[in-house]
């Protein structure tokens, strides 16, 4: 493969991811846990927008449980950002992994 072909892709590739960077920075993720109970919000970069706790599953006598539903839903958008943003690198790259820092 000649040297300006390659230039060329890598240019193509690093104009798609930038439009990809931008249409994940705009996308809400929503996750809920506890029938609803607990709901939570975040954008493409993962960084929480709003967190809804509903009254029932506020008990003073039980905080852990408070915690644990709320850790869940974290972990659960965290998860969603994360595989979303992995599928998008996936179709900009064709699969090639690139190296740390190079990638959405």
């Amino acid at each position: 493969m000649n040297m300006q072909k390659m230039l060329k892709q890598v240019q193509q590739m690093q104009v798609q991811m930038q439009k990809s960077q931008a249409a994940l920075a705009s996308k809400v993720f929503e996750v809920s846990v506890a029938q609803d109970r607990v709901k939570i919000t975040a954008n493409g970069q993962g960084d929480i927008q709003t967190l809804s706790i509903s009254p029932e599953v506020v008990d003073p006598e039980d905080v852990e449980m408070l915690q644990d539903l709320v850790l869940s839903a974290i972990q659960q958008i965290q998860a969603k950002v994360k595989e979303t943003t992995a599928d998008e690198m996936g179709k900009v790259t064709g699969g090639m992994q690139l190296p740390p820092g190079m990638g959405l």
